[in-house]
């Protein structure tokens, strides 16, 4: 075993291999600045790239994006006062006081290294839980693996909000989308509409970029403006005050970092939590609370020491159970599939050096990740301002890019364009989509594990000792909103009370109940029951898992009305038709790009976006356009890929000398 973790040193430590760390890096800072990306969007656009790469150095490539964007996305929570991501919600709240204090050069430089210093300690503790933790894989059985995914989607469902049963029918429906394709156990088709595209499923990377960045994309664009709008981008003085902060704070840094670590082991506790319990254990902890919410260094301390932390812990249950620990490990689990690595008991035998060779990428990653972004503040800050109509047509296009590259079909692009859309409808209704996520990673391993299980023990796999273990965690899983409600409660008797959400604004959350709700409810009822009738002839092996996920949904589905109806709705407007219009004109490009052709259409479309919406001069959307196809080309080059063509690109593309 020392044999192995050092050489996994040696690997990680190879020109080549930093390469393609820098690569993660800078692609994870720049989605860390951009707010409500995070890490689920920017690991599904890097997923494309893996494919041919030796599985060391895509692993880096995946590992520094993982290490940065907890970093990155305090760009957008210090300097414009909107989280970055979920996991920076804590540090918004003092964060940006501290900012319009004129000391967020202090925030910052406390933020960078107390995600550093949390990063490395996440990747100690990693290398802890692996030794430790070998012994208790090898003893599992598909029975055991099998409660363990059920143990993550209880665990997301439940921690999805205020509404328990908005988060099991988001969970629900995104297990049946997983359930679409053959079945492992009888190779029979299921829900595929007779459509070929849909006889190997949805792919995770068209899920992933539908689900998450197409939304956040569409919501940006619409606000208009810049991405700081308001924000504060004069970074002031203290960087040396921020650095004598945390050196001040260690203690507080370490006992985050552990909190960090331990639960991003458990499946399903994502950031969004971690960095609350967290700042509350910051402020239960500090003897004098006062200033909490007003502009305290330690409220940013303690968040950013668990989030990269937290990062590192969710690698525990995604390496050796394959169960991924929040929304970024499920796509994480995808690339690692993609590259032929098998979560599990491989990754502590054959493929020990693999699992060393992501500890040590994470180690350092965030020590290079906290080091640029010391470097790049100034810049950054000033790129917040950049009005993001002049970004949205390069993203755009570079997310039909990735979508392309799932399996080179345009059918990649119409299942964007339809996840798109059910992404815009949950975030406008206030829906879980980290449960819909995690739902569909897990659907394909869980069915196959129910399989194994029903086919090795029979219905007695359910009555081992491990299984009913895990199974009383997931019952206890059902109290944890309870015990989180109290927590809140708790929080709010402290002085940050004036940024909780007022108790008018609680009660709309969880009884709140709209148009987009209404019509969620509706189509989810709808795909259940379709999916039930869809199965109803198969065999018992091939219609088990979909019931199962249909019944989940349809139940939820009643659950949600009833509950509504018992505790009184309260009508609530939920605006999302110019969203919905967004996405229907997405729709349009894609069709577009069919008839003519990506390159031709993605160069139009960027230079009449310029010139029309974001209304720059001729010359800056010309040199933009040429940016663009400079880059779509210059890929299809390098690493031989294929643009769906039509009767612009047939004319044109043939003229170009290098094609």
């Amino acid at each position: 075993m020392i044999d192995t973790l050092l050489s996994s040193i040696g690997h990680v430590f190879t020109l080549t291999h930093l390469l393609f760390m820098m690569i993660g890096i800078f692609v994870g800072l720049l989605v860390g600045i951009i707010p409500g990306l995070g890490g689920i969007a920017g690991m599904a656009l890097l997923l494309p790239f893996l494919y041919g790469l030796d599985p060391g150095y895509a692993l880096g490539m995946l590992m520094g994006m993982v290490a940065v964007i907890p970093t990155g996305d305090t760009f957008a929570s210090v300097l414009m006062g909107i989280p970055g991501s979920s996991a920076s919600q804590a540090t918004v709240l003092d964060g940006f006081p501290l900012a319009k204090k004129g000391q967020a050069a202090r925030a910052l430089t406390s933020a960078f290294l107390s995600s550093l210093c949390g990063g490395v300690i996440g990747a100690i503790i990693l290398t802890g839980f692996i030794l430790v933790a070998r012994p208790l894989v090898l003893a599992f059985s598909s029975a055991e693996l099998f409660v363990l995914t059920l143990l993550g989607l209880t665990m997301v469902a439940v921690l999805s909000g205020k509404n328990l049963f908005k988060g099991t029918a988001a969970c629900g429906l995104g297990l049946l989308v997983g359930a679409i394709g053959a079945a492992p156990a009888t190779g029979e088709y299921r829900m595929n509409l007779d459509i070929d595209y849909l006889y190997d499923g949805v792919p995770l990377i068209v899920l992933g970029l539908g689900i998450f960045a197409l939304p956040e994309i569409v919501e940006l664009l619409l606000g208009r403006g810049s991405i700081a709008k308001n924000g504060n981008t004069d970074l002031g003085k203290g960087w040396s005050a921020g650095i004598k902060d945390v050196v001040k704070n260690k203690w507080l840094v370490a006992r985050c970092a552990g909190i960090g670590s331990l639960i991003g082991t458990i499946p399903g506790l994502a950031g969004s939590v971690v960095d609350w319990i967290t700042y509350g254990f910051a402020v239960k902890t500090a003897k004098d609370p006062s200033q909490f919410g007003k502009g305290d260094i330690r409220g940013v301390i303690a968040p950013e020491s668990a989030n990269n932390a937290c990062a590192c812990g969710a690698m525990v249950p995604t390496l050796l159970f394959g169960v991924p620990g929040s929304g970024t490990a499920a796509v994480f689990l995808g690339g690692l599939l993609l590259l032929g690595l098998e979560p599990g008991v491989s990754m502590i035998t054959t493929n020990l050096d693999m699992t060393y060779t992501i500890i040590w990428s994470l180690a350092l990653a965030n020590i290079l990740g906290a080091g640029l972004c010391l470097m790049l503040a100034r810049p950054v800050a000033q790129l917040t301002r950049v009005p993001f109509a002049i970004l949205a047509p390069a993203i755009t296009v570079l997310i039909l890019f990735a979508a392309y590259q799932a399996s080179r079909s345009l059918g990649d692009w119409a299942a964007l364009g339809m996840i798109g859309m059910i992404g815009v409808l949950f975030k406008s209704a206030g829906w879980s989509r980290p449960a819909f996520l995690i739902g569909f990673v897990l659907a394909p391993g869980a069915e196959n594990y129910f399989y194994q299980s029903m086919q090795f023990h029979g219905a007695e796999a359910f009555l081992r000792p491990g299984v009913l273990i895990i199974l009383g965690l997931i019952l206890l899983a059902f109290f944890l909103p309870v015990i989180r409600k109290a927590i809140m409660r708790r929080r709010q008797t402290h002085e940050v009370v004036e940024t909780a959400p007022s108790p008018e604004e609680d009660v709309l959350e969880s009884r709140g109940f709209g148009g987009v709700d209404f019509l969620l409810l509706l189509m989810m009822g709808a795909a259940a029951l379709w999916a039930l009738y869809d199965v109803k002839d198969l065999m018992p092996l091939g219609k088990a898992f979909p019931t199962l996920a249909a019944f989940i949904t349809l139940l939820s589905v009643i659950a949600v009305v009833f509950n509504g109806w018992r505790r009184g709705m309260i009508r609530v407007k939920q605006p999302a038709f110019k969203a919905v219009g967004a996405v229907l004109g997405f729709f349009v490009l894609i069709g577009v790009s069919a008839l003519l052709g990506f390159v031709s259409t993605a160069v139009l479309f960027c230079l009449g976006f310029q010139l029309t919406i974001a209304r720059k001069s001729p010359l800056f959307a010309g040199l933009f356009a040429l940016g663009v196809a400079v880059f779509l080309l210059g890929m299809q080059a390098a690493m031989n890929l294929h643009y769906p063509t039509g009767l612009l690109d047939d004319v044109v593309l043939p003229m170009i000398p290098f094609l």
